[in-house]
């Protein structure tokens, strides 16, 4: 029997109006008049007008939400007020009657144009369009346009992740993957450094909620000790930048849950054994021409206190990140014998480093010279020039344009270039100019001749050779890291191509006139079924390589100067294919039971991943393969549930009859006589697991070995690895 909740409308209507006020505090210095504040409330109105009666999933009206995203906007992202007025009617085009006119004509072209960006793609199904991916394309194409567009979008995303409480887990997983995939990426890229570090976290506790519940546990145990640390090693700095006059502020800023995690995962680590779970934040005053010796002051003093590590400094300060980040970062020992991060910056790079390009654009104004953010946003403009290609692709390619990792690496002339992490030559070519890329064979890094393919690193100095006779080759797509040189390779190759077709088409119409055969686009249309060619650029080009047979040209039937190709009849769909399985399921209401029937749908373990009972899984409608169950923290889950939302299915495991199914451990230790033994008599003798394959390897005194063996879930899996933690001389077991 449904219960019905009772709905106190004052209480709620008063709540709403604080809620309101809450985020005129936030925006009052941004508000410069009375005209800002009236068009807030304007914004309020036709908001709250247009949301009336609608409640959010969690039962609290709707409007808490476009309030909340716009106090995001103005107080964690320093935004002004049309950015406020954007993100209170950020929703209204797409969820109600407000048009984008009514918009227009009551705030103005810019807020149009900016709430035109935030709304989705209409949902139209068509199994070679990804909707995700086509409302991603979206959102990227208006960044060269107005930033504030993905603003909002981060902020409103944000919003979202903070009160997931209330959503079913696979839902949660969609959302989580969407911003793995994209907004945390992108949050980076724009200097939002606290809001990326969150959505990270939240992410993890999704993903993974016994890891993340266990390293928070942990960090609440040390806490105490930890704060004690920080003021002991603090006082003296302190007492010494009293003595200069300088206006500081010192504080710590803590490590979040999931890089301490990836640090305990690919360092093999145990939790007290990170030294930077915290590191010390040094913010000092100074006007902008003081800045960098200000800076250096405070690390003079913090290294005559402390020893410094020499191979732990980083002057971001001289060398900015490219998404604007400023700060020198350097790691001390401290008299308890454990290492410390310290990081010292102005109040400028501080507000930069939180605010991200809000706060870059705000301090532009007042400095002319061009940032990396801005060559960036060129990198952007120039990936909008091809548009057109599948959406999937053009995201993968914007993607390249927000790593995380940088390296330095200089001209002949001493110029400072920036490039990815796994940069090569050919990249450096390419950021130096497009001509130079197109035209280059080879480079000399450090005064040795390398070839294109020769991952640079930071510090390097590179003197391109090029050649008038060189032209961009197909398999340098396979080692370019960089968005611009694959782009602009690709544009080359496409040119280059319709160059040579150009030459099959000429040869083709030769052919037709011989044979007596109309040129005509019926004719080439049927040559293309004839050849199974998926265009006619393609078909020209195949003639005009010598692939293609055009003797077979007799053997089709002409009548009256046309081909007559005969009809073959349509292939049947069959069970597996995407749209009859779309068609007979629901992806909001079906689960598949595995080890069950479902609707006669053929489906299997993804071989990516090895799934295994009592693993979190999902199911996902692959092209021509039916059903793939894939595990929630499959390394392509990010990309199918973000890209294909519409392709994922609800998935578990049947709880009786458990079978045996394939799995893969990595064990690291000290190499120790007999260790191995011991290891395959665990798994042998005392728990009867089946393996498959076994392999080990010993170097300078520490042993990896790699079993892929049967387990029948992750409770016997967990029960494996116990038994291989408690062997004398193993560090670590993990599942691969």
């Amino acid at each position: 029997m449904a219960v019905e909740v009772q709905i106190d409308e004052e209480r709620e209507r008063l709540d709403i109006l604080n809620a309101y006020k809450g985020l005129l505090r936030a925006s009052k210095r941004f508000r410069k008049s009375k005209e800002d504040t009236k068009m807030i409330r304007e914004a309020f109105n036709m908001a709250m007008e247009a949301h009336k009666g609608v409640r959010r999933k969690s039962g609290e009206p709707y409007i808490y939400h476009p309030i909340a995203v716009a106090r995001i906007c103005a107080e964690e992202m320093g935004l002004g007020t049309t950015a406020i007025v954007a993100a209170l009617l950020h929703d209204t085009v797409e969820d109600t009657y407000i048009t984008l006119q009514d918009i227009e004509d009551k705030f103005g072209l810019k807020v149009r144009m900016i709430i035109d960006g935030l709304t989705k793609i209409p949902e139209v199904f068509d199994d070679n369009v990804s909707l995700q991916a086509e409302n991603f394309r979206k959102l990227i194409l208006t960044i060269s346009d107005d930033l504030r567009v993905a603003f909002i979008k981060i902020a409103d995303r944000l919003h979202n992740m903070r009160t997931l409480g209330s959503v079913r887990l696979d839902k949660k997983l969609k959302i989580c993957s969407e911003t793995e995939f994209l907004y945390a990426p992108l949050a980076h890229r724009l200097g939002f450094n606290a809001i990326k570090q969150e959505f990270e976290d939240m992410i993890f506790e999704v993903k993974y909620p016994d890891a993340y519940k266990e390293i928070e546990q942990k960090i609440e145990k040390s806490k105490e000790v930890r704060n004690a640390f920080i003021r002991n090693f603090s006082d003296p700095i302190k007492s010494e930048l009293n003595k200069t006059g300088f206006k500081y502020k010192v504080k710590a800023r803590y490590k979040s849950i999931s890089s301490i995690y990836k640090k305990l995962k690919n360092k093999n680590l145990t939790f007290d054994e990170i030294y930077d779970i915290f590191a010390i934040r040094i913010i000092v005053d100074a006007p902008l021409e003081l800045e960098k010796s200000r800076c250096w002051r405070v690390y003079s003093i913090v290294t005559d206190f402390y020893q410094p590590n020499p191979d732990r400094l980083r002057d971001w300060i001289s060398i900015p990140k490219t998404n604007g980040y400023e700060s020198l970062h350097t790691t001390v020992m401290s008299p308890t014998g454990k290492w410390v991060e310290v990081q010292i910056r102005s109040v400028r790079m501080d507000e930069i480093a939180e605010k991200g390009y809000a706060a870059h654009w705000k301090y532009k104004e007042n400095n002319a010279k061009k940032s990396n953010f801005d060559k960036w946003l060129g990198e952007i403009r120039d990936l909008l020039e091809n548009p057109d290609e599948n959406a999937v692709d053009f995201i993968d390619e914007f993607k390249l344009n927000l790593f995380n990792e940088e390296i330095y690496v200089f001209t002949p002339s001493g110029d400072l270039r920036v490039l990815p992490v796994g940069g090569t030559t050919l990249d450096f070519a390419f950021d130096i100019h497009t001509d130079i890329g197109m035209r280059c064979i080879g480079a000399k890094v450090n005064g040795k001749l390398m070839p294109l393919s020769h991952s640079l690193k930071s510090g390097d100095q590179v003197e391109i050779i090029t050649s008038s006779k060189q032209r961009p080759k197909e398999d340098w797509l396979k080692f370019v890291v960089t968005a611009r040189a694959k782009q602009r390779i690709k544009a080359s190759l496409k040119e280059e191509e319709k160059k040579i077709a150009s030459d099959g088409k000429e040869t083709l119409q030769r052919k037709f006139k011989q044979i007596d055969v109309l040129f005509n686009s019926e004719n080439v249309s049927v040559l293309e079924k004839f050849y199974h060619m998926h265009g006619a650029t393609e078909l020209y080009y195949q003639i005009a390589k010598g692939k293609i047979d055009l003797s077979k040209l007799r053997t089709i039937p002409v009548n009256n100067k046309h081909f007559i190709l005969k009809k073959t009849p349509a292939p049947k769909i069959t069970s597996s294919s995407l749209k009859n399985i779309i068609t007979c399921v629901d992806n909001k209401k079906d689960t598949i039971v595995i080890g069950e029937d479902f609707k006669n749908v053929e489906y299997r373990l993804a071989n990516c991943c090895s799934p295994i009972p009592g693993d979190d899984v999902f199911g996902f409608i692959t092209a021509t393969e039916g059903i793939k169950i894939h595990r929630v923290n499959c390394p392509n889950a990010t990309a199918l549930m973000s890209n294909y939302a519409y392709r994922v299915l609800k998935a578990k495991w049947q709880s009786q009859k458990l079978k045996a199914e394939l799995t893969g451990i990595k064990i690291t230790g000290i190499d120790d006589m007999g260790i191995v033994n011991r290891i395959t008599n665990i798994i042998s003798l005392e728990l009867n697991v089946n393996m498959k394959s076994i392999s080990f390897e010993s170097n300078d005194g520490i042993f990896e070995g790699n079993i892929m063996l049967y387990v029948f879930d992750t409770e016997h899996l967990d029960k494996l690895i116990t038994k291989f933690e408690q062997i004398e001389g193993v560090r670590s077991v993990v599942r691969v």
